[in-house]
């Protein structure tokens, strides 16, 4: 027989996902240990678990996977058939009506005018103190994306207006922001996004106390420090309006202790809902603290208004960002289960990050 965890890994199911289906009595394991209550599955087993996971991935519902499951063995077939029809045909007609939501959606984007004028044709010429504008790069520059498919979001945005720079960081699932003071802008707003390529360049001159030199010239970036100079050209590209998703300060706060916190997640539970899907820590808000869920069942049922799970490595590439600087505490905001949790650090409003809740599919 075998074991749940050399089931889910032989069948690309996440442990998680098989105590779900078993108590939703769709694969239910042939024994359970009276005592542990640890499941044991029958090796014909495995062929249901991987059919299972081929159904999900498939999206199929689930009062329609138990018929499958339930019909799959049998001589008559037809039933089977008529059932992966019927969702197919559901995929396709879903797939049709995207298609035309989205053709006209691109004939919006075609047709539109463009009224304001560009804020990436701007120059300016400023000032900054190298140690504040370190401290923001370090604090964004690990949420920029790396998918080639979006290259718009491949850098950091540099978004200048009066006396400060606010530097923007998104992969999509995750947004870090950062201010550092600027003088010398006597101009309206610049917005310019930085490769990271150059990003990582303009970081490595930052390794003094005095200020630099930031200058924009339409594409191109220019930051100075004496004779020493990173230059390069800008992205070609709009960066989303990052202010619409500037969290709103209605949220639960709780205070952690970075090195505790930090053990918590990396040696804590975690799930995996599907082979090869990243980490994921169960976060429970309760009692003005934060604490890890093993597993649903810890938590008070799947609505839990307290329970949010993330992408654990997301979490701790946050937590490495904000703690710099020999930060030792740092603050959590979470508002419900499918908004945003916000990192902050105490000491400095400013910098903070954004991480996406997962929906676990449970």
């Amino acid at each position: 027989m075998r074991s749940i965890g050399e089931l889910a890994r032989d069948s690309g199911l996440g442990v998680s996902a098989l105590r779900f289906y078993d108590r939703a009595g769709v694969l239910v394991p042939a024994w359970v240990d009276p005592v542990s209550g640890y499941r044991w599955y029958e090796p014909g087993q495995l062929e249901e678990a991987r059919l299972l996971a081929r159904l999900r991935r498939a999206g199929m519902p689930l009062a329609d996977i138990r018929l499958v499951l339930a019909s799959w063995s049998g001589a008559d077939t037809d039933l089977v058939r008529e059932l992966l029809k019927a969702h197919l045909r559901r995929l396709e007609q879903g797939l049709s009506g995207a298609r035309g939501e989205f053709s006209a959606l691109r004939a919006l984007l075609d047709h539109r005018e463009n009224v304001m004028t560009s804020l990436r044709t701007a120059s300016a010429r400023l000032s900054v103190a190298a140690p504040e504008l370190a401290a923001a790069l370090d604090a964004v520059r690990f949420a920029a994306s790396t998918d080639p498919e979006l290259p718009m979001l491949g850098g950091v945005l540099f978004d200048i207006e009066g006396e400060s720079l606010r530097a923007v960081a998104t992969d999509r699932y995750r947004m870090a922001f950062a201010r550092a003071g600027v003088a010398g802008h006597d101009g309206g707003r610049v917005q310019v996004v930085v490769p990271t390529p150059l990003v990582d360049a303009m970081r490595a001159l930052l390794d003094g106390e005095g200020a630099v030199g930031l200058s924009v010239d339409g594409d191109r970036v220019t930051l100075e420090d004496g004779d020493r100079q990173a230059a390069g050209r800008c992205l070609d590209h709009d960066f989303p309006d990052y202010r619409r998703l500037l969290p709103r300060a209605d949220g639960r706060r709780t205070v952690v202790e970075v090195s505790a916190f930090r053990h918590a997640l990396e040696t804590g539970p975690v799930r995996s809902e599907e082979a090869g899907a990243p980490d994921l820590s169960v976060l429970r808000v309760a009692g003005g603290g934060v604490t890890l869920c093993a597993d649903v069942d810890e938590a008070d049922g799947h609505e839990d208004p307290n329970r949010v799970a993330v992408n654990r490595d997301f979490l701790l590439a946050a937590l490495a960002a904000l703690a710099a600087g020999a930060r030792d505490r740092l603050v959590l905001e979470f508002g419900a289960p499918t908004a945003p949790i916000v990192i902050r650090r105490p000491d400095d409003e400013g910098a903070f990050s954004l991480l996406m809740p997962v929906r676990l599919e449970d």
